[in-house]
């Protein structure tokens, strides 16, 4: 299971809206001068926190510490779908275009094809398993320790 601690900002019927800190070990990372997520981190909004929706079965108040968690498992589902899908539908094309034979502008097209057929394949499957309750972030309990919010804010 994935953790994350974060703050209840708001409650409805079955689930709640939490804010997590994000942290970024940019700053300790030896490839920080190539690295994409130190560039997104420069180019976004500057905030620190996220914002999530997480499932639970108990009743929080506005304020409560909680922990936050998704299967490891469906992370790692997901970041096949995300990636890779979209990654086969341009190889395949590709490569199928070009065991056709075509000119190289036309295994280009089809690549390109492809990889847009892939990503609407992501999105279909999205949208079929949005209702998976496996894939929602959940509340796995209240979250303990001594770390102050307002210090962890401001590490970030």
């Amino acid at each position: 299971m994935i953790e994350e601690r974060g703050r209840v900002l708001s409650t409805e019927p079955g689930a709640v809206w939490v804010a997590t800190i994000r942290s970024s070990t940019c700053g300790t990372c030896q490839a920080k001068a190539g690295c994409g997520q130190a560039l997104l981190q420069k180019l976004g909004s500057g905030s620190s926190q996220g914002f999530v929706r997480a499932l639970t079965g108990q009743s929080w108040q506005v304020g409560d510490e909680v922990m936050v968690g998704i299967p490891e498992d469906a992370l790692v589902r997901s970041a096949f779908w995300v990636y890779l899908v979209p990654l086969f539908g341009l190889f395949g094309a590709a490569l199928f275009a070009q065991g056709l034979g075509w000119a190289e502008p036309a295994v280009i097209l089809a690549a390109a094809a492809g990889l847009l057929i892939g990503f609407l394949v992501v999105r279909w499957y999205s949208r079929r398993a949005q209702g998976d309750l496996r894939l929602q972030p959940q509340v796995i309990g209240r979250a303990g320790g001594a770390v102050a919010w307002e210090t962890r804010a401001q590490e970030g």
